[in-house]
C-alpha cells in the first residue's frame, strides 16, 4: 500500500528540476528511457516507486527498480541509464541528500546494541537493497508534508531523521554509518576523492594522496578500489572527461582548449579517450550534449 501512495505523491509533486519545498528532498519523474549518461552520484538515498534504472561505477553495475533503494555514500563518477520509463508509466523516484553531520548525530544517540555489527573492510561507495516497509512508510509520510505547509517546518526534520535511522540500522547501514565516523576508512577515501576532484587537472602521485588521506599506500589503494571500483588515476580520468563534456556544451568550437583546461597536453590523447568514454569525438558529442543541457541525471529516480 505504501508503494501505491508513494507513486501518487511522487507523480503529483514532480518538478522539471527535481527539487521540492523540503530541503534535501528530491522527486524525479522521467517518461522515456535515455542513453547512458555520465554524472556525479552525490551522497544520496534514492528510492524507486516505478520504473527502473541501471548505474555503472567502474566495472560494477547496479540495477534497481520498484520497492528498492540505493545509497551512495561518496560523490562518485557514474554512468546512469533509465531502462524502464514511458509516458504511460514514467519512472518515479524519491531522493534524500545524506549529510555526514546528521549521521554522526544519530550514531551518538544510538545505544551500544542498536546496530548490527558487520565485518571489517571498507564498503563500496554504492549499494542497493530491498526497501523495508518501515522505510517506505517514513518516505510516504515525509512526502505527505509537501501538501501540509503548516506542519512541514516542524515535522519534516523529524521524519528525515527517521528515514536516516531506518537506513543506518538496515541492510546497508554499514555503508551509511561510515559517513558519520570521522576516522572511518570511508572518511579517509572521501577526503582523497574530494582532493582529486578539486585538483583533477593536475598530475599527482598516489603516494602523496595516500599521505594526505592518512593511510599507507597499500591500504589507500586497496580501500580506494573498494569504494570507487577504480584506481585513483582512473578516477581522475573520469572526472577530467566529465568536466570536459560540460565545458564543451558552452565551448563546442574549442576542443583543444577544453582538453588543456582539464589536464590533457596531448589533443590526440584527449580526443581518443573522450571518444572511448562517450562514444563520439568531442566536437560531435558537444552538439549532441547541448540539446540535453539542464536534464537532471545521477542516481535517481
Amino acid at each position: 500500500m505504501s508503494l501505491d501512495e508513494l507513486r501518487t505523491l511522487l507523480a503529483r509533486h514532480a518538478r522539471p528540476d527535481w527539487t521540492t519545498a523540503i530541503d534535501g528532498v528530491l522527486v524525479s519523474k522521467v517518461d522515456r528511457p535515455d542513453p547512458p549518461a555520465p554524472a556525479m552520484s552525490g551522497m544520496v538515498l534514492a528510492v524507486i516507486a516505478q520504473g527502473s534504472k541501471r548505474l555503472a561505477l567502474g566495472d560494477r553495475v547496479y540495477a534497481y527498480g520498484p520497492g528498492q533503494y540505493l545509497v551512495a555514500s561518496v560523490d562518485l563518477p557514474v554512468t546512469g541509464q533509465f531502462t524502464q520509463a514511458d509516458p504511460e508509466q514514467p519512472a518515479l523516484g524519491f531522493g534524500l541528500t545524506l549529510e555526514p553531520s546528521a549521521v554522526a548525530e544519530l550514531l551518538l544517540r544510538a545505544g551500544p546494541g542498536d546496530m548490527t555489527q558487520v565485518g571489517g573492510g571498507v564498503p563500496s561507495g554504492i549499494a542497493v537493497s530491498e526497501a523495508p516497509a518501515a522505510l517506505l512508510d517514513a518516505v510516504v509520510r515525509l512526502l505527505r508534508l509537501l501538501d501540509e505547509p503548516r506542519d512541514r517546518a516542524v515535522l519534516a526534520p523529524l521524519v528525515k531523521r527517521e528515514i536516516l535511522w531506518r537506513v543506518i540500522t538496515g541492510e546497508q547501514g554499514a555503508t551509511v554509518r561510515q559517513l558519520g565516523l570521522a576516522d572511518s576508512g570511508l572518511s579517509h577515501i572521501s577526503r582523497a576523492v574530494r582532493w582529486i576532484r578539486e585538483h583533477y587537472a593536475e598530475p599527482f602521485r598516489v603516494e602523496d594522496v595516500a599521505r594526505r588521506s592518512g593511510m599507507s599506500v597499500s591500504a589507500f589503494y586497496r580501500n580506494f578500489q573498494a569504494v570507487t571500483a577504480m584506481s585513483p588515476i582512473q578516477f581522475q580520468k573520469q572526472i577530467r572527461l566529465q568536466e570536459a563534456r560540460l565545458l564543451l556544451a558552452t565551448h563546442p568550437n574549442d576542443v583543444t582548449g577544453v582538453g588543456q583546461r582539464v589536464g590533457y597536453d596531448n589533443p590526440s590523447q584527449f580526443s581518443r579517450e573522450y571518444r572511448r568514454q562517450f562514444g563520439a569525438p568531442p566536437s560531435r558529442d558537444a552538439a549532441r550534449l547541448r540539446s540535453t543541457v539542464g536534464t537532471p541525471v545521477g542516481v535517481l529516480p
